[in-house]
């Protein structure tokens, strides 16, 4: 997405005549942030100063805004973004196991991005499908009732 372009009255929609110029620069941004997001697989630096200057909104109230939600990033992702559930049920089914298997194979540890982008390792407190712990979700796909040999498939999966 390129923030020059950013057509704030068509990002806001039926209410733009009732939003004050400033409102509606405030509510597209959610808007640019998932844009950009869904271009860069994060929220760069760069791109986010330029919505700042086009909105004229400080860039504090930007990254404000952004930080608030969890579902915005500030650092690179991994092509692949593979979640372990720790959770009780999964916890207790072995996910640390799993959550250590794929750290010793990436060579990362929770939270942090392989150096070539294919991978983020990130955990998460419950995925809902406890009834297939130890869980972990690739790209958003659950993959359930993980033995040793399931989580070789996943590693084998993400590396190629």
């Amino acid at each position: 997405m390129k923030v020059e372009e950013l057509d704030i009255d068509k990002k806001i929609g039926n209410v733009k005549d009732i939003l004050t110029d400033a409102q509606k620069k405030r509510g597209v941004l959610i808007h640019a942030f998932q844009d950009i997001q869904k271009e860069y697989n994060y929220l760069p630096e760069d791109i986010l100063k330029t919505l700042s200057k086009k909105l004229d909104i400080p860039l504090s109230e930007v990254y404000s805004t952004a930080s608030f939600y969890k579902h915005f990033y500030f650092k690179p992702r991994g092509k692949n973004v593979v979640c372990v559930c720790t959770g009780t049920a999964c916890h207790v089914r072995g996910s640390g196991k799993v959550l250590e298997k794929i750290e010793e194979s990436f060579g990362v540890k929770e939270g942090e991005t392989t150096p070539d982008l294919s991978l983020t390792l990130e955990t998460v407190g419950c995925v809902g499908c406890c009834g297939l712990a130890p869980v972990v979700t690739v790209n958003e796909e659950v993959v359930g009732d993980l033995s040793p040999k399931k989580v070789n498939e996943i590693i084998k999966r993400v590396k190629s």
